[in-house]
């Protein structure tokens, strides 16, 4: 009997078959669903009774696609390689095997698709003989998993690059696309899009009204040629050539999966279907026991997942539910911050020092949404709605009644500790505080609060709209309470958390700041700025040092070293050669970054950008220029080993915190998974010992800290494997 599934045969003999698995949210492929479906198409392709059958599901999304959790499971297994390929051969074997069957089985199979339906669940779509979908704005489909490291192993490949030819296909496969039903339907990869009342009876009209030749897909048919010239040719080989150029101008080559991809397309094109199953499954199989899959899985999906889930939640505390918020600040953080509260249905009491500051603060949210009101993607009214919860004023009074406040006023002690005394005169007694800030020590701050158990730190990051990471930030005194509410918040933003202890800098923007004074010290080192930020590209950060430094603002990086000077002293920050050289472009050269137009580069009117040529007096380049591999790692390894001894001195409590919160707030190069993550793919020993070779040639900023060398000493890993005898 069937547990995931149900069979419902009508009396014009058209099979339903429903998905709905107990105890998930959403229907996977799996251990347990997989051979029931199998047996289902089975017994539709078997019963002379059966016509045909529809494929869908009675949950809100048809199917998600595969069973992540064990695939991360079969890449962290301590198994020789050949052992974990042939797992990984026999876990996507079995999906092409039923979705094959189910597509030359002689019966009409539509997919009739009531919500999103991705990776797996949308190379079953492909395989079924007609796809309708329901006319859904939130539906999406599509083959995401180039994004996670990943490539389609069911069909998904060879099934659009028959249907689309490689030139449509493989821009969908590179870049992991989902789409909307309309687009799909545009592509031709959904034949329908009908209203949700009627998609099951349109589905099974057409498995009525199929006839033996729509049950034969085009490429099993005699004489069948994918759509495209014949990759052999002139004209096959320049697409090709346009297409691998164009896809590495964007990995530059630091991703397996899409060499995959490509070499699949280009072979497929060239053998039978059958045969072109077989080689995707091995490409799959090898790219899917790859470090780079197996760190960008565990990273950008299970890490990721048990962070937005909440994984760091103080358990006792029961949630918080939020209808009413302060913002002090309507700069552009606070007003940001502001427009996303509202948007998740949250009153906010906008707070400035003046109404003419707080109404340009409430404006921000008028401005984020015009576009999407003049090109009808928003009504009016839904606008005004939104506006309506924005309320722009100087009365702290008006703060009576809030579950919570976040201060984002300028980074000044002196203000931040007079707007935190005044909103705590009016706040209720559970109410919860929340500073938000990127260099200010938040137990400083707290000194200011009358309640430090309820105040916490909550770092947002610009732009508010489009940043998926907030740091909370708690501190020796800061309550469980004060942290439950601050992550509930989070997630009600829509926002991702992690969990950092106080400390200058916090996580992100102390680990940040390592590529940013790297590219600068090979800057003085008399490095060529091009091999800098060439360097940075090729590592595959979003942007390269020198141009970030100027993105960040090189003032704002000069008062953040005068202000750790300050208080730390020059023994425990001293003014280093980087930090002297962003010190003269500020005070000197009056180069404060591209918000003047003048920085590392010059900014013109026009557009573009380039070097300043008065760098080249102010850092000589040197007569013999470093190896690009030399700077790449550099700034790989100046970044991981911080991240390392964040780890060992307790600013962040757990490793899949550390490198989701490099991932979404910075950027790391997406690839490893995040610092730690590239550390265990260098193997811990490795590390160390480059990190040493790099201490003598290039100071001792590169000296791995005691944790390290003693995880190096006892072989161990921040990740590690799972044993083979409890995969076995």
């Amino acid at each position: 009997m069937a547990h995931n599934l149900s069979i419902e045969v009508d009396a014009d003999g058209v099979a339903l078959i429903t998905w709905d698995m107990p105890g998930r949210s959403m229907n996977v492929l799996d251990d347990s669903s997989m051979p029931e479906f199998a047996a289902a198409v089975e017994q539709v392709i078997g019963d002379p009774k059966i016509k045909g059958a529809v494929v869908t599901s009675a949950k809100p999304a048809f199917i998600a696609g595969g069973n992540l959790e064990r695939l991360e499971y079969l890449m962290s297994v301590d198994a020789p390689e050949a052992e974990r390929m042939r797992l990984a051969l026999a876990e996507v074997m079995q999906i092409q095997t039923f979705t094959r069957r189910l597509e030359v089985g002689g019966k009409p199979f539509v997919a009739a698709i009531n919500g999103s339906a991705l990776g797996g669940g949308f190379e079953l779509c492909l395989a079924c003989h007609h796809r309708i979908a329901a006319d859904d704005p939130g539906l999406r489909v599509g083959l995401p998993e180039a994004k996670i490291g990943l490539l389609p192993g069911a069909g998904g490949t060879q099934r659009t690059l028959r249907m689309l030819g490689a030139a449509k296909a493989l821009p969908l496969l590179l870049e992991g696309r989902t789409m909307a039903a309309a687009e799909a339907l545009k592509l031709g990869l959904i034949d329908k899009v009908v209203p949700q009342a009627e998609l099951i009876r349109t589905a099974k009209q057409w498995v009525l009204s199929a006839g033996p030749e729509n049950v034969v897909k085009p490429w099993d048919k005699p004489g069948f040629v994918p759509p495209g010239p014949d990759p052999r040719s002139a004209a096959g080989a320049n697409e090709f050539s346009v297409l691998h150029a164009q896809q590495r101008r964007r990995s530059l080559g630091n991703y397996p999966a899409l060499d995959a991809i490509e070499r699949l397309a280009y072979d497929g094109w060239l053998v039978p279907m059958d045969t072109a199953l077989r080689l995707e499954a091995r490409h799959f199989a090898k790219t899917m026991t790859s470090p780079v899959a197996r760190a960008m899985v565990r990273t950008q999906f299970t890490n990721l997942q048990k962070a937005n889930k909440l994984a760091r939640r103080p358990k006792s505390v029961p949630a918080r539910e939020f209808t009413k918020i302060g913002v002090l600040g309507g700069g552009m953080m606070g007003a940001a911050i502001a427009h996303v509260a509202a948007q998740a249905g949250i009153e906010v009491v906008l707070i400035d020092r003046d109404q003419a500051a707080a109404e340009r603060g409430r404006e921000h949210t008028r401005k984020q949404n015009a576009s999407a009101v003049a090109k009808g993607r928003m009504k009016q009214e839904d606008l005004d709605k939104l506006l309506a919860r924005i309320e722009a004023t100087t009365d702290y009074e008006r703060l009576r009644g809030a579950q919570l406040v976040v201060e984002a006023v300028y980074e000044d002690r002196e203000i931040k500790a007079e707007v935190t005394r005044r909103a705590e005169a009016v706040l209720g007694p559970d109410a919860i505080f929340a500073t938000n800030t990127s260099t200010l020590p938040i137990t400083g701050l707290s000194e200011a609060s009358v309640r430090p158990e309820r105040f916490i730190g909550m770092h947002f990051f610009s732009p508010v709209e489009r940043m998926a990471l907030v740091e909370v930030i708690v501190t020796k005194t800061t309550g469980d309470e004060a942290l439950a509410c601050a992550m509930d918040f989070v997630k009600r933003i829509r926002k991702t958390p992690i969990v950092v202890n106080d400390s200058r800098g916090f996580y992100t923007s102390r680990v940040f700041r390592t590529y940013l004074d790297e590219g600068t010290t090979m800057l003085v080192e008399g490095v060529n700025p091009a091999l800098i930020e060439n360097a940075g590209r090729l590592i595959g950060m979003p942007v390269p040092p020198l141009a970030l430094s100027d993105e960040v603002a090189l003032d704002l990086l000069y008062k953040v070293d005068l202000q750790n000077t300050k208080d730390l002293g020059l023994e425990a920050y001293p003014n280093t050669p980087p930090h002297q050289l962003i010190a003269d472009l500020v005070l000197r050269e009056e180069r404060i970054g591209r918000k003047s137009g003048k920085g590392f580069y010059d900014y013109p009117e026009g557009g573009g950008k380039q070097f300043w040529p008065g760098l080249a007096k102010l850092a000589p380049r040197a007569a013999q220029q470093p190896d690009i591999e030399e700077l790449k790692l550099r700034l790989l390894v100046i970044q991981a080993l911080d991240a390392a001894r964040c780890i060992e001195e307790k600013v962040i409590g757990d490793p899949a915190d550390a490198d989701v919160g490099s991932l979404l707030g910075w950027g790391f190069s997406p690839w490893t998974g995040g610092p730690l993550s590239y550390i265990d793919m260098m193997g811990v020993r490795n590390f160390v010992d480059t990190c040493d070779r790099l201490a003598r040639l290039h100071g001792d900023r590169f000296k791995p800290n005691a944790q390290l060398r003693k995880m190096a000493e006892r072989g161990e890993r921040f990740y590690p494997a799972t044993p083979w005898a409890a995969a076995a």
